[in-house]
């Protein structure tokens, strides 16, 4: 079995493809856990985010889309031509890339880096990674460490939290203005707020679906704040100029129905709705309604390509220190490969040797005399060690570059 990667991110496929492949949090550790006892591959990682859901593991490439698909209820033809199938090296390479952010939607933003360590974490609590992943993952993080330490990569860069607000502030000039609603109390929501609380908004409300982490995320923002349940929404969705939501829901939290009631409370007050969700909270349909102004991880792609010029430079010296890290990697993948070989040929020796052995001791018991007995022993020993070498040189037809590897193997003087 081989080191592959089986993926899709925001290049390869649709926000209405990705959702469906996507893993929500509470259902990652079962999943990271099934396609190892279902043999699907014999280590795993599974990194899902709103841009990307890849899978690295150990095992044959046609095996884990199968399982993949199966997971998910979709015909695999559906899904293959939006997957990357990477190979042992490319993996490598991309697990580097990924972790330094250069395959990021924000070119060298620096939450990926956590998402893929929280991905590792679970799949380690879950046993479905062993020793070629954990080296993969030890030396991705290390790589990552140095690409932020040695280069500008994540300078400059518009984080999604910071594209939130600028994107708001295209609809409404003056944060301040306005009330704020949070759907949703995780690392993202918590990233978010806390830029549009900067920006001193009138009233901020977090709604979750648990009330004491909706009061914690309140505490830490400061101001005016005022935490809900996720079941208040549609009594209160009316009163918020902006909304921004991010759970783990499989299905849509805010539907059309919802904001055509609110916009009428509102008397057509535009709303301003970013979903960062993926699969997506609220319904589609939300952005054909008048002065229901809608936007997704997709539609932020141009506000955070702003300054990516400046640090393209810094990616190429990124990209350089990958290269050279990844051979390094592929040197010790191959070093490590040989081990189970070099084993099993000392052991082969053994044996030999203990028969050797074993013949020179009954010959001494029967009183032949130590001269003959170590003569026929080395006699004996040579034979059998070099008995297999030999007859794979008879082969030299089927084998023509096998002469030459036995002369460097027993580094044999060179001959005509």
């Amino acid at each position: 079995m081989q080191l592959t990667a089986i993926g899709l991110n925001h290049q390869t496929a649709p926000l209405s493809i990705r959702e469906r492949l996507a893993f929500a949090a509470q259902s990652l550790p079962d999943a990271v856990k099934q396609i190892v006892q279902n043999r699907a591959a014999r280590e795993a990682v599974i990194l899902s985010t709103c841009n990307r859901t890849e899978l690295y593991c150990v095992g044959k490439a046609n095996d884990i889309v199968h399982w993949l698909a199966d997971y998910h209820s979709l015909p695999e033809n559906d899904i293959r031509p939006y997957l990357y199938t990477l190979d042992s090296d490319e993996t490598i390479r991309h697990a580097f890339r990924v972790s330094c952010g250069l395959d990021s939607m924000v070119l060298g933003e620096p939450q990926i880096l956590g998402q893929l360590k929280d991905a590792v974490r679970v799949a380690q609590e879950q046993a479905s990674i062993d020793t070629t992943l954990n080296n993969l993952f030890q030396k991705t993080f290390s790589v990552a460490k140095e690409v932020r330490s040695n280069t500008a990569v994540g300078d400059s860069s518009v984080s999604m939290a910071a594209a939130s607000v600028k994107m708001a502030e295209q609809i409404f000039p003056k944060i301040a203005d306005l009330n704020v609603l949070f759907i949703g109390a995780g690392e993202m929501i918590e990233l978010v707020a806390t830029y549009f609380a900067a920006k001193s908004p009138k009233k901020i409300t977090v709604a979750n679906r648990t009330l004491e982490r909706a009061r914690q995320l309140c505490s830490q923002l400061g101001g005016n704040t005022d935490a809900s349940l996720l079941t208040d929404l549609p009594n209160i969705i009316h009163q918020y100029d902006v909304v921004v939501s991010s759970t783990a829901s499989p299905l849509p939290i805010v539907g059309k129905g919802m904001i055509e009631c609110a916009l009428k409370q509102r008397r057509r007050h535009p709303m301003f709705l970013l979903d960062l969700a993926v699969p997506r909270d609220i319904e589609a349909q939300v952005a054909d309604i008048n002065d229901a102004y809608l936007y997704t991880v997709d539609d932020m792609m141009q506000v955070v390509q702003m300054g990516k010029e400046a640090r393209q430079e810094a990616a190429a010296e990124a990209e350089s220190i990958i290269e050279s890290r990844v051979n390094e990697f592929l040197l010790w993948q191959r070093s490590r490969q040989v081990i189970p070989t070099i084993k099993a040929l000392r052991e082969a020796a053994d044996v030999q040797r203990q028969q050797a052995l074993n013949t020179a001791l009954k010959q001494l018991g029967k009183g032949v005399s130590a001269e003959e007995v170590l003569e026929k022993l080395s006699l004996q020993l040579t034979n059998k060690l070099l008995h297999a070498p030999t007859v794979a040189l008879h082969q030299i037809n089927q084998h023509p570059h096998l002469s030459e590897a036995v002369s460097e193997i027993y580094r044999l003087p060179e001959h005509l």
